[in-house]
């Protein structure tokens, strides 16, 4: 999955429907994920990452600094959520 430009309000929403509409079918295969043209994510598109972490052991592509955050904040969550039975 590669995802571009910034995850804000509908985008956020296009996300989380897509990752729930992909989910089921993903296992045996591992997702990764393509941060690398991501200029900005709010705190609810990085809670949908976390998902695709804790559901799927998603990995993530990230190059700058900023997209580094992501991942590894995402990866946190997923987690922390994941320790908590989330």
């Amino acid at each position: 999955m590669r995802l571009e430009g910034r995850a804000v309000g509908e985008w956020t929403a296009e996300l989380d429907r897509v990752w729930q509409s992909i989910a089921g079918s993903i296992a045996p295969r591992r997702l990764v994920v393509d941060l690398r043209e991501v200029v900005h994510m709010e705190a609810r598109a990085i809670d949908v990452l976390a998902d695709m972490h804790r559901q799927s052991g998603a990995h993530f592509l990230a190059e700058t600094p900023m997209t580094k955050y992501f991942a590894e904040e995402a990866q946190r969550r997923g987690n922390l959520n994941a320790a908590k039975g989330e």
